[in-house]
């Protein structure tokens, strides 16, 4: 079985709450399945789960390299230096980044966030579309952030041939 799950804001990558952090088991999800990979608790986005432990490894493993395409809301207007920064990869402190297929893309029609994210007024955001072939502790973030881009809002719209069109936060469909 799998499930493409669309994580809302705030709520952890596995069953158990933390404090004051929800986890999945609020959801209606079938019995016996498990996140295939994680997403931050302040990412939102496409979260999938299965009882399959092979096809849990094919997806979170990075040497399988399944592209994942991220939206981001970035402070700042993002010039051609910095996209080809991402594009060639960046160096982080744990090693470089593979490269990154990223280009600014129009405001998407999302679902409004809980909370709503804090923009100012004084200082432009754009959004990017950036997919990535690995899955390391907090990447996009870390890569746009690299670049002089800190990301305000991250959504995970896909990972290889799924997508979390159509789902509200909170919502999931079996595929």
């Amino acid at each position: 079985m799998l499930i493409a799950f669309n994580k809302p804001m705030n709520t952890l990558s596995q069953f158990t709450d933390e404090g004051r952090w929800p986890g999945l088991s609020r959801f209606g999800l079938p019995k016996g399945v498990y996140a295939a990979g994680r997403l931050d608790r302040d990412s939102e986005g496409l979260l999938l789960l299965t009882d399959d432990g092979r096809a849990q490894a094919r997806i979170a493993d990075p040497k399988h390299k399944l592209p994942k395409t991220y939206l981001a809301l970035v402070e700042g207007k993002p010039d051609d230096g910095q996209l080809g920064a991402l594009r060639a990869g960046v160096a982080l402190k744990d090693g470089p980044t593979r490269p990154a297929d990223v280009e600014a893309v129009a405001t998407p029609g999302l679902w409004s966030r809980d909370p709503p994210v804090r923009l100012r007024k004084t200082v432009p955001d754009a959004w990017l579309r950036l997919t990535i072939t690995e899955g390391r502790n907090r990447q996009v973030r870390r890569m746009c952030a690299h670049v002089g881009l800190p990301v305000l809002r991250l959504v995970r719209w896909s990972i290889g041939p799924h997508d979390v069109a159509g789902l509200a936060p909170g919502e999931w469909r079996a595929l």
